[in-house]
């Protein structure tokens, strides 16, 4: 069965080929997913790399924790399992602007303002 990694302390400048040729060396890699910043597009210094069996990713985690890759010293570990439930943007403690609708004028009037 596949079993996902944490992959952290990535380059900005480290690219998904580049983790996948790593990961390879050690096992048979499923995937990999640098993560990046929706607005930039930059990477926020982590990703995923799911090894396709329990083997390679015990393999994996105990050969290249530490590992230098583009100048960085990389953090291996068995991924956490995804949260689940409230959150986000409009969820509890989520986005304000989530909130009412501020042009509607209510009682304070004004509603024939133009935003």
């Amino acid at each position: 069965m596949a079993k996902n990694l944490y992959v952290g302390n990535l380059s900005y400048f480290t690219t998904e080929d580049a983790l996948k040729e790593v990961f390879s060396e050690v096992g048979e890699v499923a995937s990999v997913s640098v993560i990046t910043d929706r607005e930039t597009g930059r990477s926020r210094g982590f990703g995923f790399v799911e090894m396709a069996n329990d083997d390679d990713a015990q393999k994996a985690i105990d050969e290249l924790n530490g590992r230098e890759i583009d100048q960085r010293a990389i953090r291996v570990s068995e991924a956490r399992p995804r949260r689940s439930g409230p959150g986000g943007p409009g969820g509890p403690g989520g986005d304000r602007r989530s909130g009412g609708d501020r042009r509607s004028g209510g009682e304070r009037g004004g509603g024939s303002r133009r935003w």
